[in-house]
């Protein structure tokens, strides 16, 4: 039997009084800004320059509508989907999100057990506050996501941690190789790794710490600005993958392609997967759309492994991005507000609701599998 967002959505008609939890991806973003002080809800929630990609990645849902089918006979379905080996019973991750101690002090710790409990997998960021060793202990499906700093030994050790500890994959974020301008950051000067805060895969790390003087315990200041130091990378080129691809025998996946020709490098270079991303809007500012971008990447290497990220708001988002080719999405700010509003339990709680609106979507659409739907399920606005 496969899940039912029936289920779900009956029990809180039959409790007769309103949940205890944010319902819509919206609630929990309001609900959430309430509770956090400006700067750590605005480096969630803003984009880069004037957040005309962010609003970009929302609009171009809105230009797809689903063509519903009848009578298909589809009282069971299946939402899971399975890439590279790692299988989720919701066909979406949890995106890798720096920094979340900023928005509840369990930090990933909290939402790794939230992907624990779900077995939605998440994919664990560079930036975090708590090391991959730690939220490896977690036992979630997880992937790790690496910034390749300007450090070779650095990134080394982090594929290697990540390898030891049982993550599945390498995402290897492209698109952040210096920060973007993001304005609400910059009107409250708020960078949290000056406090510490999403430095922890740093200073955990062994060749690192080598790197100091002091510990960060000690002089707390000065390793969060070495590891500042080490972003700034542009000179990177898609000839360094192949060393990357020698650091490890996990499957590697590129996060940040926006355009048919640098999906065709990536794959060129020997990824084994493509994340059609702009980064939620946070680092160029006037970016072609996530989805559109999917589009465009989708139609040129109909075979690649490819997922996205980008707008991800509800169910119809979801079932638009899979029929239009993704192999899965990537959940961002959604889950870091319902973190913000409720723990661990809050990510637990979106999740589920998340996965039952898209089972009723998909009902309602007709569809048998997630992973059936494609362009014929859609009409272009």
């Amino acid at each position: 039997m496969g899940f039912s967002g029936s289920l779900i959505q009956n029990a809180i008609y039959i409790a007769q009084q309103p949940p205890e939890w944010p319902v819509a991806a919206g609630d929990w973003e309001r609900v959430a800004e309430e509770l956090l002080e400006p700067g750590p809800f605005g480096y969630i929630a803003g984009g880069a320059g004037a957040e005309s990609t962010m609003q970009a990645n929302l609009d171009a849902f809105a230009h797809w509508r689903l063509r519903p089918r009848m009578l298909t006979g589809n009282a069971v379905r299946d939402i899971s989907v399975e890439v590279l080996g790692m299988r989720s019973p919701a066909p979406f991750f949890l995106a890798p999100i720096g920094v979340l101690s900023i928005a509840h002090e369990t930090g990933e710790v909290g939402v790794a057990k939230a992907a624990a409990s779900s077995r939605v997998p998440i994919v664990l960021s560079s930036a975090s506050t708590h090391s991959l060793e730690e939220v490896a202990e977690t036992n979630a499906p997880r992937w790790f996501q690496l910034y390749w700093v300007n450090d070779r030994e650095i990134c080394a050790s982090f594929v290697q941690r990540a390898e030891a500890a049982g993550y599945g994959a390498i995402v290897v974020t492209l698109d952040t190789l210096t920060l973007g301008w993001r304005p609400r950051d910059l009107r409250n000067a708020y960078l949290p790794f000056l406090q510490g805060q999403g430095c922890g895969q740093f200073f955990s790390d062994p060749v690192f710490r080598a790197r100091l003087d002091k510990s960060p315990d000690d002089d707390l200041l000065t390793a969060a600005a070495t590891m500042l130091a080490t972003f700034p990378n542009l000179g990177l080129e898609w000839s360094d993958l192949e060393w990357l691809r020698a650091q490890t025998a996990l499957p590697i996946l590129v996060k940040g392609v926006l355009t048919e020709e640098d999906a065709r490098e990536a794959l060129a270079h020997g990824v084994d997967g493509i994340i059609v991303s702009n980064h939620g809007g946070r680092q160029v500012d006037g970016a072609v759309a996530a989805l559109d971008a999917l589009v465009e990447v989708r139609e040129a290497l109909p075979e690649a492994i490819v997922l996205m990220d980008g707008g991800i708001r509800c169910a119809s988002d979801v079932l638009k991005a899979m029929a239009l080719g993704a192999d899965a999405v990537l959940l961002g700010r959604p889950y870091a507000y319902a973190l913000a509003v409720g723990g661990t339990r809050g990510v637990e709680e979106l999740i589920q609701n998340l996965m039952a609106e898209i089972d009723l979507g998909l009902a309602l659409a007709g569809g048998h599998s997630i992973r059936d739907l494609d362009r014929s399920w859609l009409t272009r606005v």
